[in-house]
């Protein structure tokens, strides 16, 4: 959404003049407190024209084709009018479409709602031969921004200063991400851990992204391995917080110590490198755009520009899992539901996930190829279905067709070790394993495989299929 200058200085909002102030503020604003009662998702998809894969889609033909649903973002004039069912349309950078679902206070009537939207949405698209891809990650095309916005422009630079895969990241990958209530008091440090907890499980059973640009990577969800390969305080998971540590003061301590990655304001939202909101809030830098203090509405606004695996908004946004082909993406929207379901589900979640809840980059590069996490996917999935067939509670009431395609998705996959990249679509057909490993050592990240590597693992993944 394009925001003028008066809109970010934020009149009637609080204005910010230390690191201590911005901290109280974010702590006390990121966990909204209350039992579980509602849940939303946000559905992104790329898209291309099937027989001209290699195509950009122009903005142009995307907003005929979203008429009055069409975003600010793409048509400051238009309204963004919400879909039949309730769903608000938004497009990413680089073209990628977005269903936001609004809150519901159960899993049915999600489902019901938001594939209802889908179905709209893409027959919107399909009369300008725009259909949506079955990846999380463009396989053909490279990474291109597509829309002209000043948060854009100043998110490319920054992570440009890092490497190519920052703009591979929001421009040519898509997530299902689904958002969940942070519960009562007493339970969201729990809560906030199972989730973090699940992440790499979830990120491994999910994964869907093994070609992009059109070199297959090494890795089975490229799109996550872009997200680690950028700068840590933005995207990285949170460290392991002792016993008794409070959730909400280490998650503000990690907000105002993120680099700033723009302002609002008229022109260039561009900023020093390196400027954290600290910096900013205790007058270390007085200077550009960064002359006047901060206010409430700039510290809301950063948050916004951290991209961690799940990002606390009151609720807790859950970051982590591959856009899935189809009606799939509600398939992890129930498990996330039925496996944080209960304090009892929760102990027995965390119990299941305690040897791979650090294991991000095998979940991101292996997959359920990985012994342990395919042990604890083969866990914690009838897990989910066992909970999910009891029901008992409307956000754990499942209706029969999801509950039988959980059931196919665990037998036929998740027991076998398989996830969806392990599946090969026409478009991928001849692409070279070989290619050299778009990510890095280094960050977060850690080791990668190198060419020779790959091109070996490829070999005896398709010698087992």
């Amino acid at each position: 959404m394009v925001t003028t200058h008066e809109e970010s200085t934020g009149r009637g909002d609080g204005v910010l003049r230390s690191r201590a102030a911005a901290e109280a503020y974010v702590a006390s604003v990121c966990f909204k407190h209350g039992p579980p009662a509602l849940v939303g998702v946000e559905i992104e998809w790329m898209l291309h024209h099937p027989d001209r894969p290699a195509d950009p889609v122009a903005p142009d033909l995307l907003r005929t084709a979203l008429g009055a649903h069409t975003p600010p973002a793409l048509d400051p004039a238009s309204h963004g009018l919400p879909l039949p069912a309730g769903g608000v349309v938004t497009v990413e950078p680089g073209g990628q479409i977005e269903i936001s679902s609004a809150p519901s206070d159960g899993l049915t009537p999600l489902i019901g709602d938001v594939t209802a939207d889908a179905a709209h949405l893409h027959e919107l698209l399909a009369r300008y031969g725009l259909h949506p891809h079955a990846r999380a990650a463009d396989p053909v095309r490279p990474a291109q921004r597509l829309l002209d916005l000043p948060r854009y422009a100043a998110m490319e630079c920054v992570f440009d200063q890092v490497g190519p895969h920052g703009r591979s990241g929001m421009c040519s990958t898509s997530a299902v991400q689904v958002s969940l209530d942070a519960g009562p008091a007493d339970t969201v440090a729990d809560r906030w851990a199972v989730l973090h907890e699940l992440g790499p499980v979830l990120l491994a059973a999910f994964a869907n992204s093994p070609v992009q640009h059109g070199r297959r990577t090494g890795w089975k969800s490229s799109r996550q391995a872009c997200w680690l390969s950028l700068d840590p305080s933005r995207t990285a998971p949170p460290e392991l917080l002792a016993a008794g540590e409070d959730p909400a003061a280490a998650w503000a301590r990690r907000v105002v110590d993120t680099p700033l990655l723009c302002v609002r304001g008229t022109g260039s939202w561009a900023v020093p490198s390196g400027v954290t909101f600290a910096d900013w809030a205790s007058g270390a830098v007085r200077d550009g755009i960064l002359a006047r203090p901060p206010t409430l509405a700039d510290l809301d606004y950063h948050v916004s520009t951290l991209f961690p695996p799940v990002r606390p908004q009151g609720h807790l946004e859950v970051r982590y899992v591959d856009g899935q082909p189809g009606d799939d993406w509600a398939v992890p929207a129930a498990v996330l539901l039925a496996l944080t379901s209960s304090d009892g589900v929760v102990d027995r979640v965390r119990e299941i996930c305690e040897p791979v809840r650090d294991g991000w980059v095998p979940a991101a590069r292996d997959a359920l190829a990985d012994p342990a996490l395919a042990a604890a996917a083969a866990a914690l999935f009838p897990l989910a279905h066992e909970v999910l067939a009891a029901g008992g509670h409307p956000l754990t009431t499942a209706p029969g067709p999801l509950l039988a395609r959980l059931r196919e998705i665990t037998e036929h996959r998740v027991l076998r070790g398989r996830c969806p990249a392990d599946d090969v679509f026409p478009l991928e057909d001849g692409t070279a394993a070989a290619a050299a490993v778009p990510f890095p050592a280094g960050l977060h990240l850690g080791d990668v495989p190198g060419p020779r590597e790959t091109a070996e693992r490829h070999r005896i993944e398709e010698g087992v299929r």
